[in-house]
């Protein structure tokens, strides 16, 4: 089931609009529609550390959620909002290939 996942997730990266590699340090805005935010990584001595913080467009008042994983080399981590009656969903993934990190996007 593990592999399944990763070989569907990595067509995800290869074909997705957004994809993109990230370098250390550096933000990267995401926008998954209703929900809007920014990642980076850090180079950890037990991984790439990616923080990805996100909050709804909608509401100024909603506390922003940060998200915090490392990375081993070739783990994948992602995000995703459910799609309306009328839309798709938006995901964004990040994905560690060897000393870099690669993020894709689908959706908005």
């Amino acid at each position: 089931m593990r592999l399944l996942s990763l070989t569907a997730l990595g067509l995800v990266l290869a074909t997705a609009a957004g994809a993109a590699e990230l370098n250390p340090r550096q933000a990267h805005s995401l926008d998954l529609g209703p929900v809007r935010g920014s990642a980076y990584y850090t180079v950890e001595k037990d991984g790439l550390r990616v923080v990805a913080t996100l909050a709804p467009t909608e509401s100024n008042t909603a506390t922003p959620l940060r998200v915090v994983t490392t990375l081993a080399s070739e783990q994948v981590v992602s995000f995703s909002v459910p799609g309306t009656q009328d839309g798709a969903a938006a995901s964004v993934a990040f994905a560690r290939r060897g000393d870099r990190i690669e993020v894709a996007s689908t959706g908005y």
